[in-house]
């Protein structure tokens, strides 16, 4: 059963000067030892400890025995006021779906990795705890592990030999922070500002660790320095490392001074510009979380917007403003904030900050973290802080920061701060912002002369820039408004075309005028700042129709000169349109379309070198024509843009064509027609479109599978043999995703992924309802694998029958994170 409020504050009221005394013994590949000593006061009564499925236990209280177990909790009955001490010695399992102590074998060398990747709920399938946020307390860890491996945790390593790996008591954090990750990792280690901190990989990603290494630590020093700067409450823990761990079921994880980050940002082969972009919005991300979630914590659920929001602000505006990775928000904009908009549409969402009552259990709070938490509370702050000012906003987050140091705090406990900060209404701001679902619309209307108008509908006020353009879309000027009941004008721009929210600052709908709209789908790709085609993009295919949506993208794509921007086009069209909004007659002319609207010579771009003529673009030669090495593009480097956005159209088009004989032609050549060499990722979408279209049989996906050598190609060979036309290789996968309780949460993923090919709809139709059927028994492994399966949702149109088979399975009791995800389906297919 999950945790309840109702029993999170009575736990609460009742337990304080809580500790935790961890051991854990990893030596063994069959399961692993988790002794813990938990250390409390109590008022008195009855209140219990978490622990999920212990394989063997032994429990005692003060030191007698204790046998009240139900396979989740410990009961502690009839507790005396005063101090306790519970010592819970147990064998759990390992697991391969993230949840618990996560064990990983790397295929190119067959190296052994564990962690614990905890989270919400999570930390109970580690040791016996009180899993709970506002029950923070200082953890002492020690590890019997492989003597040669290293292990990371929270606490500074203070001993390490004989296979005895012990670390420093750390601060007062909530226990679903804890982490833990052990291995044979190679690791760049240094101190900054007397901070000893490091990045950590798999010894077989050595190289790429090498080769960003440089970067990785520049980027991590330059987030510190400026939270150091900005933020008057010193870094709270005494070491940073951040580690790139195998399987992680997210991006990454704010542990206390100990990161653990998605190995997809180290990627294998090339590095573009948007790997770098998002990598460092992750650094920054995660760092901002040191204050904000660690030394700074929710008293409950409802408030983990608290952490989310303000991180992934401070992530995107960190890595653009400061570390220098211009485009950040334009990335924002384009690939996470329409998202943040759907979901504002649906039936599931709700205000940014939620009542503390709409998140009962911790089994609902698991369905919070979405793109309302996450991209529409960065669209909020941001608005905040454009409405408020920077200092302002940085005055009132210092004094809560200090106020709460080590603690817990809620909504109100920051109100409190900012008001006391600002002149202005921060409450009445809160509650029309934060505590309202739903978003305004921004429109644009023109008078009897020709003048734009700007006006609102909606009940929010807004500050953001409005831009003009001539009607061929040359820059005019900009102009900072407020916006709120009253209607704007804009006389000194009659008869121009005009943008509102050009550069993003606020969150809400906007509907251009005629003309304006007519301008912006003729010439989008021509508009010279990316930021602005980021907020068109977003706009003019915002809920437009089918045929107006893939006008606009075979139209602009080709000249659209951001790669960011061609592939976030890409994504929402193959992702949103053809998967959820086309009809099953519609899919085959519209990939043609999008394949077409990809084609190099579309975009012009020039085809690859004949190499009989001399060097290509990778190759740089003295007079002689002889290569020069040490001339050559460095490796660490990106490739040049206009490579970048052939990569790009290179991945849709690997995606949407049926020209079986140009993408074997790239894997014969390893190259595009670019002559781009193909990337693992490129490579592998490139084998799975062959294994749709029947251009590759079994055999030959093993033999790509063979030359990959590594677990990327293990769930690219998973994916390809899913994906092959034939009944047998179906069933094969079926079989495999449903009933092998082994089967990880990344290789059921890739497995889905390739099972229901949006292109063999009459083949995988049927599974539909075995699909509803047995979703919700996969969903009961745990909130990864409830995520896992809802984002299984068959990937292709569906008819009026199969939409009315789902709504008939949500009046079944499912698991909150699996109804959430279905229903989300059914309403973004309205």
């Amino acid at each position: 059963m999950s945790l309840t409020l109702t029993e999170a504050r009575a736990r609460a009221a009742m337990i304080s000067e809580v500790s935790y005394d961890l051991d854990l013994d990893v030596t063994s590949t069959e399961g692993f030892r988790s002794r813990v000593t938990v250390r409390f006061r109590t008022t008195g009564g009855d209140t219990f400890l978490e622990l999920h499925r212990a394989v063997s236990l032994d429990v005692t209280l003060d030191g007698a025995p204790i046998t009240t177990y139900d396979g989740r909790r410990i009961a502690l009955d009839g507790l005396a006021p005063g101090a306790h001490e519970v010592v819970v010695d147990a064998r759990l399992a390992y697991v391969t779906d993230g949840e618990g102590l996560h064990t990983f074998v790397d295929p190119v060398d067959e190296e052994r990795y564990v962690g614990g990747y905890l989270g919400l709920d999570i930390t109970q399938r580690l040791f016996a705890c009180f899993d709970q946020l506002d029950l923070k307390a200082p953890i002492t860890l020690a590890v019997t592990a492989d003597p040669t491996w290293t292990v990371l945790s929270n606490g500074l390593p203070i001993y390490g030999a004989d296979g005895r790996f012990e670390f420093a008591t750390t601060p007062p954090i909530p226990c679903d922070l804890f982490v833990v990750a052990a291995g044979p990792f190679h690791s760049v280690a240094w101190a900054h500002r007397g901070v000893p901190m490091g990045w950590h990989a798999r010894r077989s990603l050595t190289a790429e660790l090498e080769r960003d290494a440089a970067e990785l630590k520049r980027v991590t020093e330059v987030c510190f320095d400026h939270y150091a700067e900005i933020f008057t409450e010193p870094f709270p823990f005494d070491s940073y490392d951040q580690v790139f761990v195998p399987e992680l079921n997210w991006g990454a994880m704010e542990n206390p001074g100990c990161v653990t980050v998605n190995e997809f940002m180290l990627p294998r082969g090339r590095v573009t510009d948007d790997d770098r972009r998002r990598r460092a919005m992750v650094i920054a991300h995660e760092m901002s979380h040191m204050w904000f979630a660690d030394l700074v914590s929710p008293v409950w659920w409802e408030d983990a917007w608290l952490n989310e929001s303000f991180a992934d602000f401070m992530g995107f505006d960190v890595a653009e403003s400061v570390a220098g990775y211009a485009g950040t928000r334009v990335s924002f904009e384009a690939a996470f904030k329409p998202g943040a908009y759907r979901a504002d549409r649906r039936r599931s969402t709700h205000p940014v900050a939620p009542a503390t009552d709409d998140v009962p259990d911790a089994a609902t709070g698991a369905t919070i973290f979405d793109d309302i938490s996450y991209a529409k509370g960065n669209a909020v702050l941001r608005q905040l802080v454009t409405w408020l000012g920077r200092d302002d906003f940085l005055a009132g987050v210092n004094a809560h920061l200090t106020r709460h140091r080590f603690g817990n705090a809620t909504l109100e406990d920051l109100l409190s701060a900012l008001h006391a900060a600002s002149p202005r209404d921060v409450r009445g701001w809160a509650e029309l912002w934060l505590r309202r679902s739903g978003h305004d619309t921004i429109r644009v209307t023109r008078d009897d002369r020709d003048v734009p108008v700007v006006t609102r509908d909606g009940v929010r006020p807004h500050r953001f820039t409005v831009s003009a353009y001539t009607p061929d879309l040359k820059p005019v000027g900009d102009r900072l408004i407020d916006l709120a009941g009253d209607p704007v004008p804009f006389p000194e721009w009659a008869g121009l075309i005009v943008v509102p929210n050009a550069y993003g600052e606020t969150f809400a709908r906007i509907e251009l005028d005629p003309a304006s709209a007519a301008a912006v789908a003729n010439g989008l790709a021509t508009l010279p700042d990316p930021l602005v085609r980021a907020v068109l993009w977003a706009t003019v295919l915002d809920r437009a129709p089918a045929a107006a949506h893939l006008n606009l993208l075979t139209r602009q794509l080709p000249h659209e000169p951001s790669p960011t921007l061609v592939s976030a086009a890409l994504d929402r069209t193959l992702d949103d349109l053809v998967r959820r909004r086309l009809t099953p007659a519609e899919v085959p002319a519209a990939l043609e379309a999008i394949a077409a609207a990809c084609l190099p010579e579309a975009a012009g771009l020039s085809p690859a070198p004949d190499p009989s003529r001399g060097p290509g673009p990778s190759q740089v030669s003295d007079p002689s024509g002889v290569p020069d090495p040490s001339r050559a593009p460095d490796p660490s480097r990106s490739p040049a843009p206009d490579d970048q956005r052939a990569i790009a159209l290179a991945r849709g088009l690997a995606r949407t064509t049926t020209d079986a004989d140009r993408l074997r032609r790239w894997l014969d050549a390893d190259s595009t027609d670019h002559g781009l060499r193909l990337d693992p990722d490129l490579r592998w979408l490139t084998i799975r479109r062959l294994a749709e279209l029947g251009a590759l049989d079994a055999a030959g996906i093993e033999a790509e599978r063979r030359r990959d050598g590594t677990n990327i190609g293990e769930l690219g060979a998973a994916a390809a043999l899913a994906a092959r036309p034939d009944p047998e290789a179906k069933a094969a996968a079926w079989a495999e995703m449903t009933s092998d309780p082994t089967v990880s949460v990344r290789r059921f993923r890739a497995l889905a992924t390739g099972f229901w090919s949006v292109s063999q709809r009459d083949l995988v139709a049927p599974y539909l309802p075995a699909y509803l059927e047995i979703a919700p028994t996969l969903a009961a492994r745990g909130s990864a694998f409830a995520a896992a399966a809802g984002r299984a949702f068959p990937a292709l149109p569906l008819t009026a029958d199969e939409l009315a088979q789902v709504r008939a399975s949500l009046t079944a009791d499912l698991p909150p994170v699996l109804r959430r995800l279905w229903e989300d389906e059914l309403d973004d297919r309205t």
